[in-house]
């Protein structure tokens, strides 16, 4: 069996080069990585033709198909030269989300890279987008892309949080700091590890305190800075992430991220996504909120399955 690592690329139906695909072949070029590109068709006029008999509409739907698989083929002609391992797939299906998970169950991959979709803040209220649902139910590491100035990444962050409460995500910083090494010694990129806190969000009662005005004395939350400071440290120093490279900053997660990403011109960000159940769904988490507002790409490491 092939030990060479699979790279899977998922294009949009329009047929349009978007930097994923330029970003795509860096990462298997520089990994020495096999890449899978596939389109998931369905075009809504084309499905819901009814002007048509059913014969002309089938032949409508792989006569698409079939420009659509040439079109593919075209991208990855050059990048065969190029001597990288290329296959590609279009297969026509109206909810993709089911159809990418039975691939990478059936086709392990190292990552999944695809562009975000930047769909409407009403579209977004009313439909959960397909970026969305890849960030709660898959389970292999995905890169979104969403502005690519290097084909190679040069500047990766790696953004961590050691005070998450949540037993079920024991070894996630670890996992977040290992792809972020993984990645940017495979780039030659640069790599820092941040840490954005927000006190407004924890309570006495974690730490502790019953009275909440003592808790946010100032004796108190010099505690809370240090203490968590030192988690910082071990974390990143049992991953070794060098002191000059750690980033520790009080704010809102979310903005703190977006603000440092664009002011270091950071390539790529890698962060850990949680998994929500019932109402949380509805509130996401750092990540989705962040997904469209990022001025650089976004690697997503999962959580460990638990059997």
């Amino acid at each position: 069996m092939s030990t060479q690592p699979r790279l899977m690329l998922v294009v949009s139906p329009l047929m349009e080069h978007s930097p994923a695909f330029d970003r795509a072949a860096a990462l298997a070029k520089a990994e020495g990585a096999a890449l899978h590109i596939v389109a998931f068709d369905y075009l809504e006029g084309l499905a819901t033709a009814g002007l048509v008999n059913e014969q002309a509409l089938e032949q409508m739907r792989l006569g698409y198909i079939e420009r659509h698989r040439q079109w593919l083929e075209d991208q990855a002609r050059p990048l065969r030269r190029l001597g990288l391992e290329v296959t590609t797939e279009v297969t026509w299906v109206e909810r993709p989300l089911q159809e990418i998970l039975i691939h990478l169950k059936e086709q392990p991959m190292e990552v999944l890279i695809k562009s975000v979709d930047h769909e409407s803040w009403l579209s977004r209220m009313m439909f959960t987008p397909l970026d969305v649902h890849l960030l709660r139910e898959c389970n292999v590491p995905l890169h979104f892309v969403n502005k690519a100035a290097h084909a190679h990444p040069r500047k990766i962050l790696a953004a961590v949080d050691p005070f998450h409460y949540d037993g079920r995500y024991e070894g996630l910083n670890d996992r977040i700091l290992s792809e972020a090494n993984k990645l940017a010694a495979t780039c030659d990129a640069t790599l820092e590890a941040i840490y954005a806190y927000d006190l407004s969000s924890i309570t006495a009662a974690e730490y502790g305190y019953g009275n909440g005005s003592m808790f946010f004395s100032s004796t108190l939350a010099r505690q809370l800075y240090e203490s968590q400071g030192e988690a910082f440290d071990a974390l990143a120093e049992r991953n070794g992430i060098a002191p000059e490279q750690r980033r520790m900053i009080m704010g809102d997660p979310a903005k703190v991220l977006a603000s440092y990403a664009a002011s270091h011109d950071i390539d790529v960000i890698v962060m850990g996504r949680v998994r929500y159940s019932g109402l949380d769904k509805l509130i996401g988490s750092t990540v989705e909120a962040l997904l469209y507002k990022m001025p650089c790409s976004v690697w997503v490491v999962a959580p460990q399955q638990i059997d």
